[in-house]
Parts: structure tokens; sequence; C-alpha cells
């Protein structure tokens, strides 16, 4: 691939990735003296240096060449003869001049923003192992990662934070909260926690490294079928290597279907998408990209699949990007059935840069269409069996997750009530072909 053909390269409503760093000189044919002039040193040093950086990711890269009609060379005067009183003031003159080319995924995102995003997308965290979540009565610890520090130290989901290294949790957002309790491995953090009887303790953590579970699968009984059901957040860097041990343990469980669970699944990275396809997927296209030049990429299956079990998929109107190419590459090859409702629809590759003062840029670089040659921009992916969830069937698995994948799940046992038919077929086959010796009796 050109653009899209990158380990880092994504696809959700935002990417994670890293390229070199372009120099001013390179779009506008100067050549740079040996000798540095003060003025080119300030520069460097002013936040005109992130600007055309970021001007130049999009020059070079976006996926339409006339920038939506703009002209981009005019932006870039604009943006290096302003005046900046801060990098703040710098940043929301870059989201401005973005915004023209009405592109809601090439976007910027500040140093903090930038972080957060590539932690996310690498499928692990440096903390102590904990989710939390705002309730009436503060913050309170939703889940414990295994082998963390938190779980090491006898933390338990249900646990309230009260104070985050000497400052109070009361009126922090989660969002602040966890930019506490995060950073360096190796570091140390001080909690102090009211416990489930009412008592107060103070703790202290070394942060490390932790691995984020996407994957979450449970062996289900229903419509009498061995249903392996399996769960996928997000299309992280560890994603496929979790969606692989999920099938092994299933079927070494006895499953004898699978239901793939990408509801609410917002995408990831696009090799995490062709990785997970390929296992269920044993040949045929998974899906084509097409660059701002015409050029067209087409990734294919190539024989690696590990079961060829019936199987659904399940999507709703928040699984997008990376949810829809590995929905489309299974539906399209009549792989899977697909359940739910229409999906998202962002039919757009991103690549994401990082800038030299640790802000980072997202860029659109790709259209891409299903392996039928689909686009399906804005209107989604058309499950073959539509199931809509009554508002309250939806707040019941939202506030109960543990209800999903099981019979207080309409979308999944609908889905199941798809498969069963393959399944019988394939139990019969066996018999017939264990009835069926390969050796006449002596």
């Amino acid at each position: 691939m050109k653009n899209t053909d990158r380990a880092l390269s994504l696809l959700k409503h935002c990417s994670a990735g890293a390229v070199a760093l372009l120099l001013p000189a390179m779009v506008t044919g100067v050549t740079p003296s040996t000798t540095q002039s003060a003025s080119a040193s300030a520069f460097q040093n002013s936040p005109k240096m992130v600007l055309d950086e970021a001007w130049q990711l999009v020059y070079q890269e976006y996926v339409d060449a006339e920038f939506n009609r703009v002209d981009w060379l005019g932006v870039r005067q604009t943006l290096l003869s302003g005046e900046y009183t801060s990098r703040d003031a710098a940043y929301s003159e870059l989201r401005r001049v973005l915004r023209r080319l009405e592109d809601p995924y090439t976007r910027f995102l500040n140093p903090a923003q930038y972080s957060a995003l590539t932690e996310q997308t690498s499928g692990e965290v440096s903390g102590v192992g904990i989710r939390v979540q705002g309730q009436d009565r503060g913050l309170v610890i939703s889940s414990i990662l295994e082998s963390s520090p938190a779980q090491r130290a006898g933390i338990v989901a249900g646990d309230e934070i009260l104070i985050i290294d000497g400052r109070s949790t009361r009126n922090l957002s989660i969002e602040n909260a966890t930019q506490l309790i995060r950073g360096e491995s190796g570091s140390q953090l001080s909690l102090t926690l009211r416990r489930q009887d009412g008592s107060e303790e103070t703790l202290i953590l070394t942060r490390q490294v932790v691995s984020v579970p996407t994957v979450s699968f449970d062996l289900q009984r229903a419509s009498n079928v061995a249903v392996g059901y399996i769960r996928l957040d997000e299309f992280s860097a560890h994603a496929a290597e979790q969606m692989l041990i999920a099938i092994d343990t299933l079927t070494e469980q006895g499953a004898e279907a699978f239901v793939l669970d990408l509801r609410g699944n917002p995408g990831g990275l696009l090799q995490a998408s062709i990785d997970i396809s390929r296992m269920w997927l044993p040949r045929g296209s998974i899906v084509r990209t097409v660059d701002r030049d015409g050029h067209s990429d087409e990734i294919t299956a190539n024989r690696t699949a590990v079961t060829d079990l019936p199987m659904a998929v399940l999507v709703n109107g928040q699984s997008a990007s990376s949810s829809e190419i590995v929905t489309g590459a299974l539906g399209d090859n009549d792989r899977a059935v697909v359940v739910g409702n229409p999906t998202f629809g962002k039919a757009l590759v991103q690549s994401l840069h990082g800038l030299s003062d640790g802000s980072g840029l997202a860029v659109t670089v790709a259209h891409y269409y299903t392996p039928d040659g689909t686009d399906i921009s804005t209107r989604g992916i058309t499950p073959d069996i539509n199931v809509t969830l009554t508002s309250q069937e939806q707040r019941a698995l939202e506030t109960n997750p543990g209800l999903r994948g099981t019979s207080s799940d309409p979308q999944f046992t609908r889905a199941v009530t798809a498969i069963e038919g393959a399944v019988i077929a394939r139990r019969q086959h066996d018999v017939r072909v264990v009835a069926s010796p390969s050796m006449p009796p002596q």
C-alpha cells in the first residue's frame, strides 16, 4: 500500500502513528543556509514551526488534492504571518484552518490529547491498572486490570477515590483524574480510598506498564447451541493477539459457532482490522483503499483463518471504521450473518503524525470500499437482519454490560437463531463422516 500500508495507520474517529517530520524548505523550495540565521532559530523555537509541520503534512498527504477548494498555499501564508501570544493561540488558529477542509477526521491534537490517543491505541497504559467512573457519591473504581499494581494492593471495584497525590477528587473530572493517576513507569502514586465498608485507607502504589484487555469472551448455551461469544471494544495494537486467544479458547471449550460483537466499537488500527479479518476469512477481499492520486490497493485474506465455524456479527450505529472493515469483509464474502442496526458510516483512512512539540495531527489519506465495492460513507453497512432494541433494552445492556451476549440480549439471541441452521447442518455432516469409514470392514 501507499499511505495506508503502515502499521500505525488508523481507522477511527481519530488515529495514531508517527512519521518523519518535514522541514519548511521542502515545500517552498528554499535552500537553507549552512549557518542558521537568528530568524531561522526564532522560527524553530516558535509555535510557527509546529503550524508549518502540520500544514506540510496536509499538503503532501490529504486525500483531496484540491483541499475542498481551499487555497492551501494561501493558508500557509496566513498561518506563518500571524502573531501568536501562546502555543494555545497557535493551536486555535490551526484548528480553524483545518475546519475549512470540512473533514472532522483531519484534526489537530494537543500534546495531552495526542499522548492519550497513542496510549489508548497501543493497548497499554502506564499507571496502576484501574478504571474509574463518576457516580453520585464521587469518583468510583469500576474495574481492576489483571496483574496490575492496584490488584496486588487489594483495591477492588466499588472503592471510592478521595485523594490522588494530595489532590481532592471533589469536582475533579474523570479526564483530569485519569491524567493524575497515569504517569511514568516506576514512579509512585498516592491514593486515598473509601472502602465499601466505610473505612478509609491511603496506599502508595508504583506505576507500571499494564496491558489493557480489549477482548472479552464467554461460552454460552443458547437454542441448544454452544456459542462462543466474543466482544471487541477497540482495534488496539494487542487486539489481534487477544482475539486469537479468545477463538482458540472457545474452540477448545466446544464452541459450535461464534458471535462477534462489534456494537459500540469506534474502530482503531487498520492493521488490527486486517489481522482479525484474516482469522475468520480463508480467502477473498477484505478492503480496497484509494488514495488522492486514484491509486487503488486491495487487501485480501491470506489463507490463515483459524476457524470455519458458523458465525454472526453484531453491529449498531456506533460501530465505525475498523469495525466496518471487518463487518464488510465478513458480510460481503458470505462468511458471517450481520445482525443489529446500520453502522456509523466512516469510509476514510487516517494517518496520525507526531509533531515536534509533542502534539499530533490526524490526516485523512484514503477512502476505502468494502469487497463488493460499496462506499459506506455516511450511510454505513445495513445488517442482513435488522434488530432494534427498545430504549428499556438498551438501558439494561448499558447499565449491566454482563447481560450482553446472554438470553437477555435480543440482538444476540436473534444472531444465534440466524446461525442455528448452519450448526445443525454441520452436526449432521459430521455424523455422516463418522459413519462412513474410509476402508470397508474386513
